[in-house]
Formats: structure tokens, C-alpha cells, sequence
């Protein structure tokens, strides 16, 4: 990280300084490092949404600084998420076969080990072998080479064919969704070779591994921390310097920027795929701690879910973006997780598990109509008040005729 990036945003600096003391507070209360505070299941409460917060800084990113307002990010995350969860899963059931028929009186074949494997894993489908998408599912690099390329390469033939027509505004956004409503019905099925409905479980065991789950969280809490750290560092380069001059100006006015010789759609296609690529990788960190996936979790309302977040934490600021995915985050655990009380008003009551949507729903109107720069707003406008000088500019006329003769 160089001396321009810190001179020109110091809040890259405060950022990570807050993130230190976060993540040293909670290996501090953790019940595998430290005294025993908080929950295992906090623990990886915490760790998710610092991975919720590092897809918000990708969507804040092609939104709010580059204009594009995706509605398919979180088809990104997810792959990335069945990528790390397809090895996760093939090598979990390889033990479990292993040791099944480790007591047979002659040792089985790598044939007979494969056909054990997909019945395991697809019996639930009625299926009993390996579909050739989990030809790589044995080699962990592989796999996690799938996470970075697979949702880098997906963003690259969709935006080169979107860009290079010169789709925009809310057209675009319509050809994001429909994209991630195309690829979440084709999971939806049996012969996806990812288990359709069903979709990969048990991601929280990992292969080889002896420590318990408070030992794990609290390794993939650190993980999504520092993965936290790099994408917000990245990110900042990337919005800062001449590169960021031009984004934002492509955000503002697109036709003007493309007049003055820049290539508009070079410029959006690199932004659009770099941030599907730190999507991958948020998704790949995220479901291991949450267990499970399937095709809900791509489904287009999560990337409607995913703007709300921005929008409340306050677009075209990296750390809007993660106070708004930490905040909804956390009331959506606190409201659905039953640690709301319930309010009874005599004719109704007031159940949060079944209100919680409605009420981000009208959080999302209240911050649009009366409060649009969200949350992080605050902290830029506590900075201007701070900073204001309301006398004239240095080398205005009326500073020089306030001069004494």
C-alpha cells in the first residue's frame, strides 16, 4: 500500500485499525481462544458477515462507484461458494468410505471407491455416480483456482456481450437478474450434477481436520477477516488515482467520458469482473461456516438484498458498504434468530421472524427518501461540520481586500 493511496484515503487506515481490534476482540471472547464470552454460533455469525461485507464492498464498487447496478453478484458468491463446497464435500465422504471399507477382506479399487463416493453424495438424487462437473473435486488448488476463475470468467462473456452493446441503466440490471434467475433454476434440478434442491451439506467438517467447531470458526473468523482487509485495500487502489477518476466519472457521465477518448466498456468490464472474482472468494469463505448450500442462495432476491445493503450503508463508500452489510446482518440474526421480543398490541402481535423483511423493507425507503447518502453519510458529514471554514478562499477577492493597506 503506497503513500498516495494513504495520503488521499485515510480512511483505508482507520479501517483496518478498527478490523484489528475487532478481530483481536473477538479471538479474545471466543471460547476456543479466549475466555469463553460469546458462542461458537456467534463466532460464526461474526465470521459471515465480515464475508457479507467483502461481496458489499464488490457490489458497492460496480454500483456505486462505477454506476452498474448488478443485480447478479450474489450468483457470483454463490458459485464460489459450490466451488470450495464441492471439495469440501467429495473429500469428507472419501473418509467416511475409506474407513467403511477399510474392513473388507481384499482392498477396494479406485472404481469401487468412486461408485461409493456418488452414492453417498447422490443417492439423495437417485443418482450413483459422479457427474463430470466434479472431475476436479478431489484436488483442493484445483477447486480453489474454480472459485476465482469459474466467476471471473461467467462476469467476462456476460459483461463483454452487455458492454460491447452498450446495455445500460435499468436494462442492465434486468439482464443481471435474468442471469441469476437462469443459472438458480438450473441448480434447482437433479441433473445440475450439484443436487439440485438438496445441494451440498456438511461443508462445516473439514476433511482432515480433528479440531472441534469452536477451533474452526474461530480459523475461518480469522480468514474472512484478513480476506477483508486485502479486498478493502484492493478495492481503495482501485477507486483511488486517475483509474477512480474514471469510474466514477463513467458513474456520472458515460457519454462524456467515451467522448474524451477513454474506453468506456474496457474500463466497466474490468470492474465488473474483478468484483465477481471477490465475490467468488467471499462465497467460498462464507458457506463452509454457514454449512450448507443450494440454489436458494442465488436466487435474484439475494442481489436485491445485497443493494439494500449498500444503499442503507451508503453507496460510493467502501466502508458505507460495510457498515450497512454489518448492520443488516446482525439485526436480521437478532429479529429471525428469535432475539427480538415479541410486541403484543392486544388485537396483533408482532412475531419479528415474520416482519423482519418488511421491516428492511421500509428501512430501505426511509434511507432513500430522506437519507440517501445511508449511513456513512454521517461520518462525512460529522467531517465537513469538523472541518468547515466558511471565510473566503485563500486568494479570493475577499480575502485580499480584508487585507490591512
Amino acid at each position: 500500500m503506497n503513500k498516495t493511496l494513504l495520503a488521499s484515503n485515510r480512511s483505508v487506515l482507520i479501517f483496518l485499525l478498527v478490523l484489528a481490534i475487532f478481530t483481536v476482540a473477538v479471538t479474545l471472547m471466543a471460547q476456543a481462544t479466549g475466555f469463553g464470552l460469546i458462542s461458537t454460533s456467534f463466532v460464526k455469525t461474526l465470521g459471515k458477515t465480515l464475508c457479507l461485507c467483502i461481496i458489499a464492498i464488490a457490489m458497492d464498487v460496480v454500483w456505486g462507484y462505477c454506476g452498474i447496478l448488478s443485480l447478479g453478484h450474489f450468483a457470483f458468491f454463490g458459485i464460489g461458494g459450490y466451488a470450495v463446497g464441492m471439495w469440501l464435500m467429495y473429500a469428507r465422504t472419501e473418509e467416511i468410505v475409506a474407513a467403511s471399507l477399510a474392513n473388507q477382506p481384499l482392498p477396494a479399487t479406485a472404481q469401487e471407491v468412486s461408485d461409493a463416493i456418488g452414492t453417498q453424495i447422490f443417492g439423495v438424487v437417485g443418482s450413483s455416480e459422479l457427474p463430470a462437473l466434479w472431475m476436479f473435486a478431489h484436488s483442493l488448488p484445483l477447486q480453489l483456482l474454480a472459485v476465482l476463475i469459474v466467476p471471473g470468467l461467467l462476469a467476462l462473456v456476460f459483461g463483454w456481450l452487455a458492454f460491447r452493446s452498450r446495455v445500460t441503466g435499468v436494462y442492465l440490471s434486468i439482464l443481471t437478474q435474468a442471469m441469476t434467475l437462469a443459472l438458480s433454476l438450473y441448480l434447482f434440478q437433479n441433473d445440475s450434477g450439484l443436487r439440485g434442491n438438496n445441494g451440498l451439506s456438511g461443508l462445516q467438517n473439514i476433511p482432515g481436520v480433528s479440531a472441534g467447531q469452536d477451533w474452526v470458526s474461530v480459523w475461518f473468523f480469522w480468514a474472512s477477516a484478513l480476506a477483508l482487509a486485502l479486498a478493502y485495500i484492493l478495492f481503495a487502489f482501485v477507486t483511488s488515482g486517475k483509474m477512480g477518476s474514471v469510474i466514477r466519472a463513467i458513474r456520472d457521465d458515460e457519454s462524456r467520458v467515451r467522448f474524451l477518448g477513454y474506453h468506456v466498456e474496457t474500463y466497466k468490464l474490468f470492474v465488473f469482473t474483478l468484483t465477481a472474482m471477490v465475490a467468488g472468494v467471499a462465497g467460498a469463505l462464507y458457506y463452509p461456516q454457514a454449512g450448507i448450500i443450494n440454489p436458494a442462495e442465488i436466487a435474484p432476491i439475494a442481489s436485491i438484498y445485497l443493494a439494500v445493503w449498500v444503499a442503507i450503508g451508503g453507496r460510493g463508500r467502501l466502508y458505507g458498504a460495510v457498515i450497512g452489510a454489518t448492520f443488516v446482518s446482525l439485526l436480521s440474526s437478532w429479529f429471525t434468530g428469535g432475539g427480538a421480543p415479541a410486541i403484543n398490541l392486544g388485537f396483533y402481535k408482532i412475531v419479528w421472524t415474520d416482519w423482519w423483511l418488511v421491516l428492511l423493507g421500509f428501512s430501505f425507503v426511509a434511507v432513500t427518501l430522506f437519507f440517501p447518502q445511508g449511513i456513512g453519510g454521517l461520518f462525512d458529514y460529522v467531517a465537513v461540520k469538523r472541518n468547515a471554514n466558511y471565510g473566503p478562499d485563500d486568494g479570493s477577492w475577499r480575502a485580499e481586500e480584508g487585507k490591512p493597506e
